[in-house]
């Protein structure tokens, strides 16, 4: 794929500067390289330069965000997570530091896979199984997003027994059911000497969802608006959510005892919680139905408010309340209390990648290329525009105040942040954009408001997808939002970030420009966003 940045145009005029940067991220086990596509005379670059114009340091800084950033995906590739994981030695698959699996034990591995990174997953497991268990019959479904798998990556799971089934992301659809009943129609025929190994990534939710009889894909999709719109938090949400399918809350693993289990988690949710990470299809379930009803009750969801609930979800809830309907499997499902020869359990769970890993392999670049670097943390979350604020007064601080003692570091100093931030939308929004993007053009108001030049920041999702656009992310500057208005009087940032349409301003630079998106392309996994943010 190629991440690549541009600020404005080829130079009109000496006091009017434009350049094009980018880098590109080489495929499986590739490094990160890299690569500009023209190089300014240096002269062009003056710290003393209009407002608009970037510095010397900005242009230098520009190209550190894109290589950190670069660093930061690289990092949780799906193919080197997976592959880091699963070690190959003689007739044994070794999972982690503590799990191995022998080839004398089974007579099959049946490899099943829904989430952005399925495809890429699916065949590192493939390429592992087979270095470690060659004797051993290998097939399986493999459910991928829509565009997100490769001729080759199809080609190759295919020949290797892995049915690829595309479905809608975000929004389910039939063959989101289509595919969830083929993985588990394939696990609930394995027998006990068959190795079951399950990859997961951000997007499962969507992909793997059969609704629970007699509810529909409608169904669920009224009650998700109906939560989303009662204030619940997402660990709420998810009791009620599970409850809800054939294949969540533990459903997936209980179909498949007596097999053994082994789950790889390439998490996106912030904080890694097992039950949570696509609702948890092979981890216990510490909830019940009493629990799920009284939550309905506590938000009023059974008697109309937000909308309700549909009453066929009412309805199912009220059978599980009364005995009719079996509960989620607990902790003392046979799959989750049974072990194996070797006394490890029948049912594990690996995290091979996740936000954290991200965000130190950017924070090692940086460091690197001269920074003095601090990571925040890999749990934010809160309004985009509100955390924008946070990251801008942080690098205003350090810019103004490193002498002192207490300071959290000095100059040159790169501040790496993960997490998951939120746009609150009105219902009439017609505005086009996403988190990082919303975040970037905030953060370059505010930037432009105190004056902060020296100070390039880069939000970025490390799926390649920021809202509903072809952009992952953005980088801007103290300067970025000058250039642009320079060229569109008609466009300004307030007004862009008030609509909520910050895609639009950013990608108004005439079409011969990049501009400040940051576009990768789909990168094949998904561990949430990360943001950098250098001072000088």
């Amino acid at each position: 794929h190629l991440l690549h940045n541009a600020f404005g145009r080829k130079h009109a005029s000496p006091k009017r500067l434009f350049w094009s940067v980018g880098l590109s991220l080489v495929g499986r086990g590739g490094a990160y390289q890299t690569g500009k596509r023209m190089q300014p005379s240096s002269n062009l670059f003056t710290s003393s330069s209009t407002s608009k114009d970037m510095t010397t340091e900005e242009l230098k800084m520009s190209k550190d965000a894109i290589q950190i950033v670069g660093s930061a995906i690289h990092a949780v590739d799906p193919i080197i997570a997976v592959q880091s994981s699963l070690i190959a030695g003689n007739k044994i698959l070794k999972a982690g530091e503590h799990n191995s699996y022998s080839q004398d034990d089974y007579d099959n591995v049946l490899v099943v896979a829904f989430g952005k990174a399925s495809s890429a997953m699916a065949e590192a497991v493939i390429d592992s199984v087979r270095e470690a268990l060659p004797d051993l019959l290998v097939s399986g479904v493999a459910i991928v997003k829509d565009a997100h798998v490769s001729a080759d990556q199809r080609s190759k799971l295919e020949q290797n027994g892995v049915k690829v089934m595309e479905a809608s992301h975000p929004i389910p659809d039939a063959r989101s059911a289509e595919g969830a009943e083929a993985i588990l129609s394939q696990v609930s025929n394995a027998g006990p000497r068959t190795l079951v190994v399950c990859a997961i990534s951000g997007g499962g939710s969507a992909l793997f969802c059969q609704p629970r009889p007699p509810l529909t894909l409608q169904d669920l999709a009224n009650t998700n608006k109906a939560l989303l719109a009662s204030g619940m938090t997402i660990q709420e949400i998810n009791v009620i959510r599970k409850r809800l399918e054939t294949g969540k809350g533990g459903y997936l693993a209980a179909a498949a005892f007596p097999a053994t289990v082994l789950t790889l988690v390439l998490s996106d949710v912030i904080g890694d919680p097992l039950d949570l990470i696509a609702s948890g299809p092979t981890v216990p379930d510490n909830s019940d139905w009493e629990q799920a009803w009284t939550l309905i009750q506590k938000y009023g969801l059974a008697n109309g408010k937000h909308g309700g609930l549909p009453d066929a979800v009412v309805e199912l809830m009220k059978h599980g309340m009364s005995g009719k309907l079996e509960d989620t499997p607990s902790k003392n499902d046979p799959i989750f209390i049974t072990n194996r020869s070797n006394g490890n359990p029948l049912c594990e769970t690996l995290l091979v990648g996740n936000n954290e890993k991200a965000v130190t392999a950017a924070a090692e670049t940086a460091k690197e290329l001269g920074y003095n670097t601090v990571i925040l943390g890999t749990t934010i979350e809160g309004e985009a525009k509100h955390i924008a604020g946070m990251y801008t007064s942080l690098a205003r601080q350090l810019r103004d105040g490193t002498s002192s003692p207490f300071a959290i570091t000095q100059l040159p100093a790169a501040i790496i942040a993960g997490g998951e931030t939120t746009v609150t939308l009105p219902s009439d929004n017609h505005g086009k954009g996403g988190r990082n993007q919303e975040l970037g053009l905030a953060a370059g108001l505010q930037m432009r408001k105190i004056g902060l030049r020296n100070v390039v920041l880069a939000s970025v999702g490390t799926d390649g997808t920021d809202g509903p656009t072809d952009a992952a992310g953005v980088i801007v500057d103290g300067g970025t939002l000058d250039r642009i208005e320079a060229d569109h009087p008609q466009s300004t940032g307030e007004d862009a970030l008030e609509r909520h349409d910050a895609y639009s301003f950013f990608s108004s630079v005439p079409s011969s420009d990049i501009g400040p998106l940051v576009k990768t392309g789909p990168t094949g996994t998904n561990v949430a966003d990360v943001c950098i943010t250098l001072i000088k």
